[in-house]
């Protein structure tokens, strides 16, 4: 199951934006899966709801879009770092 290699992966690096002390909350993760990727969207999106529900995220969803070709792009990571200027 590529998908579930793939959506650990991304919450590694979620991870590690995030930073050692954990400041800022990840709301939203945005993937782009092509095609052609070699990947299930619906699949993929199961597993980070899954692995994105638990510690140290909770609250954080993925946001999976098709597009054309063989694109696979962790697109955008959403944090809410309790900083209502920004």
């Amino acid at each position: 199951m590529h998908e579930l290699s793939v959506a650990m992966e991304v919450c590694r690096m979620a991870e590690e934006r995030l930073g050692p002390d954990g400041s800022g909350r990840l709301r939203l993760v945005g993937l782009q899966v092509g095609d052609d990727a070699g990947l299930e969207p619906e699949n993929l999106s199961f597993c980070l709801d899954a692995l994105l529900s638990q510690p140290p995220f909770g609250e954080a969803r993925a946001s999976v879009e098709r597009c054309a070709g063989n694109v696979l792009r962790l697109d955008y990571l959403e944090v809410d770092d309790g900083n209502p200027d920004n």
